[in-house]
């Protein structure tokens, strides 16, 4: 889905459309409408306090402004640009919608996440028929009636990347953003694909690039120009031969119609550094609120676990995890709470916090057991001894 949050909002706020819009701000910069049916918008520059974008419209990204970066940050770049708040409900309502519309086309689907799907073709009628001139016609086709179903279903806009695997698939998505559609076949890579910068690749991150570079090597083709022999040397084993396959367009994984949850979490960057002592109560009130969402979304989906954990994050960036397996798997609020409050005694709490969160892993599908530990929250005492 194109720039997916932001064209939630957009279809709410018309009248934003063409402007640069930041998705990621507070209940408090909701836009208001004036008495004379006009609408106040907050703005970029009046942020204060700690936050990163969630999103951001195509406009604001020409301005520099992108996900996950800092709100001053992004504020330096573009003051101007409208701030609205979250809304996930909104953006959980739109994903159900445009996934239902695609699987009446293509049933085989894997979803990964709210915003992005891979879809096997392979046996979707009409897909397969392609001519001497056009191999893939009947695959454009089939890729045109899915972007006119999700459009029809939700008035947003998605792109898509045609190609033999997943990985030339995620890849080419992005190539015609926003309203895309790229095909490409094996042969085609050369042309299209080689001539990229190498973090263009899903799962090549900003740390390999850097080494690449070091090494010499900007672009996906200098990187098929490799051997696997060096890969492996300055890269290790496994993903040596991974960069080695990947920048040849190799990738033989399946569309995985199911994946089981490997865990659940919650977390929360405070607007200011909080200190465990002085802000006590404030943590404890969060630390809850935190469980006992971690506990909706685990009975929402169905799922109980055994392994309960929390993360620390101080005013330095240093990052804590602890965890702790319990007797039996659970999805109830006062327990997760109980065991991530054991976790938590045994990290030592001198510095400011800037970051909390709370997980739930080792999950299984299942109803949920009477809980061993089943206390008031409110009755569970947090950053003791400070």
């Amino acid at each position: 889905m194109d720039a997916f949050y932001a064209s939630v909002e957009l279809l709410r706020y018309p009248q934003l459309r063409g402007q640069p819009v930041v998705i990621g701000g507070r209940r408090d910069h909701r836009p208001e409408q004036l008495p004379d049916g006009s609408w106040r918008y907050a703005r970029l520059r009046d942020y204060v306090g700690r936050g990163v974008i969630t999103t951001s419209t195509y406009e604001a990204r020409a301005l520099g402004v992108h996900s996950a970066m800092g709100m001053m940050k992004a504020a330096a770049l573009a003051p101007d640009a409208v701030l609205l708040p979250v809304d996930f409900d909104a953006y959980r309502h739109y994903s159900r919608l445009f996934k239902a519309a695609v699987v009446q086309i293509a049933p085989v689907m894997e979803d990964r996440g709210i915003d992005e799907i891979y879809l096997d073709l392979t046996d979707v009628d009409g897909a397969q028929d392609g001519t001497d001139d056009d191999p893939m016609a009947g695959v454009r086709r089939v890729a045109e009636r899915i972007k006119q179903a999700v459009k029809d279903a939700t008035g947003l806009s998605c792109s898509i990347g045609v190609t033999p695997n997943k990985l030339l698939a995620k890849l080419c998505s992005d190539l015609d953003k926003p309203d895309g559609l790229t095909l490409l076949m094996p042969e085609d890579i050369p042309t299209r694909i080689w001539p990229l910068p190498v973090k263009r690749i899903n799962g090549i991150g900003p740390k390999a690039t850097q080494k690449l570079q070091g090494l010499g090597i900007d672009t996906i083709g200098q990187l098929a120009d490799c051997t696997l022999d060096w890969l492996v040397e300055h890269f290790g084993g496994n993903y040596g031969q991974w960069l080695y396959h990947a920048a040849r367009g190799e990738d033989d994984r399946p569309v995985v119609t199911y994946r089981e949850a490997k865990s659940m979490s919650r977390e929360t960057t405070f607007e200011r550094d909080l200190h465990p002592k002085l802000d006590r109560d404030r943590l404890s009130q969060v630390f809850t609120r935190l469980c006992e969402q971690v506990a909706a979304d685990l009975a929402r989906k169905g799922y109980v676990g055994r392994t309960v954990g929390i993360k620390l994050r101080d005013h330095a960036f240093k990052t804590v995890t602890r965890s702790v397996t319990l007797p039996q798997p659970t999805r109830d609020a006062a327990t997760i709470r109980h065991w991530a409050g054991q976790c938590l005694k045994t990290v030592p709490l001198d510095r400011r916090l800037r970051l909390l969160g709370v997980k739930v892993e080792s999950l299984q599908k299942g109803d949920e057991p009477e809980p061993d530990c089943a206390k008031q929250p409110e009755t569970l005492p947090l950053f003791d001894g400070v």
